[in-house]
């Protein structure tokens, strides 16, 4: 049995990137119950709507389903709390230094996974003792690593770093993709974008459609004097360009970004003042569908890939 798939008790080594703004119960629930692995994306939630939504996905779905943990969140105490008190069976952290938690999760019989953006932070989520890493490549949407290291170079370079599991993130969007990225020795893949554009994602309409839109170069990595982010080219990130080019210091970058951004963006559909977080993939995303739909073509199109790699030769 496929590592991943054996380590969260799911069919399919599929996760569901938990994306502010955009996994509530609904999705997620989906999700695991198609087969992969459902993230609640804890991250724009205040504690009682995170207890919200993990009492929806319990009666929503049986099968397992997780938390995405951003470290660095104001309210960190109480969602572990509550995901403690809930006996949530596994969580992703990001966004911060794994080591001050994990053990702690873990003790509860939580299954831990970090998310990193270069093999030496694989290195010490591994000697933190989480059970496995996501490495995510600079194509991601949303908040990135500092290094800007493609999917295609980290992939193996955490692979050949780590001895725990290894879950690829950024650029996957499908079946060829999951299978490029289990060939450079991922054990399964987390995909984000992909998922925003699903019938189930809490995203708004406005959104979505932006998305569909998006040709390749619509998303840019920027704002790397806060935290590198990459956005859907609009006129937030427009004032953004101007800002650099009007020589903004860091303080008035902050005062630019201001607070809820990206829900005005992507759960309020306001695309001219909202931040709207999204990968490079998008541009290959054309229809919306339903979160089964995602995973079973998905897999359908990783055992074709299989298939039709016979045929190639020099």
């Amino acid at each position: 049995m496929n590592s991943v798939s054996k380590l969260f008790g799911i069919k399919y080594p599929i996760i569901q990137g938990g994306m502010i703004w955009c996994t509530g119960a609904n999705l997620v629930s989906s999700v695991s119950n198609a087969g992969g692995l459902g993230l609640l994306g804890a991250g724009s939630m205040y504690p009682d709507q995170l207890e919200e939504e993990i009492k929806k996905c319990q009666v929503l779905t049986s099968q397992p389903f997780g938390v995405n943990l951003p470290l660095l969140y104001p309210n960190i105490e109480e969602h572990i709390a509550l995901i403690e008190k809930y006996r949530v069976p596994i969580v992703f952290t990001s966004a911060g230094s794994p080591k001050k938690y994990t053990e702690r999760l873990k003790s509860s019989g939580i299954k831990v996974a970090h998310v990193v953006s270069s093999s030496a932070f694989a290195l010490k989520s591994q000697e933190a003792g989480v059970d496995a890493v996501v490495a995510e490549g600079f194509e991601a949407g949303g908040h990135n690593g500092r290094e800007e290291t493609t999917t295609l170079c980290l992939i193996p370079n955490v692979v050949e770093s780590v001895t725990i599991p290894v879950i690829a993130a950024g650029g996957i969007s499908c079946g060829r993709s999951m299978l490029a990225a289990m060939s450079l020795g991922a054990h399964g893949v987390q995909m984000g974008s992909r998922f925003v554009m699903t019938t189930e994602s809490a995203a708004h309409e406005n959104f979505k459609n932006a998305i569909l839109q998006a040709k390749e170069g619509d998303t840019k990595l920027t704002l790397h004097e806060i935290t590198p982010v990459r956005l859907l080219n609009s006129p937030f990130y427009k004032e953004v360009l101007n800002a650099y080019e009007s020589g903004a210091s860091v303080d008035e970058l902050k005062e630019l970004l201001g607070r809820g951004r990206a829900k005005k963006g992507m759960s309020l559909g306001n695309l001219e003042d909202g931040e709207l977080e999204i990968g490079q993939v998008s541009a290959r995303i054309k229809e919306i569908v339903s979160a089964k739909e995602v995973i079973d073509q998905t897999i359908s199109e990783f055992e074709e890939a299989q298939k039709n790699i016979g045929n190639i030769s020099f």
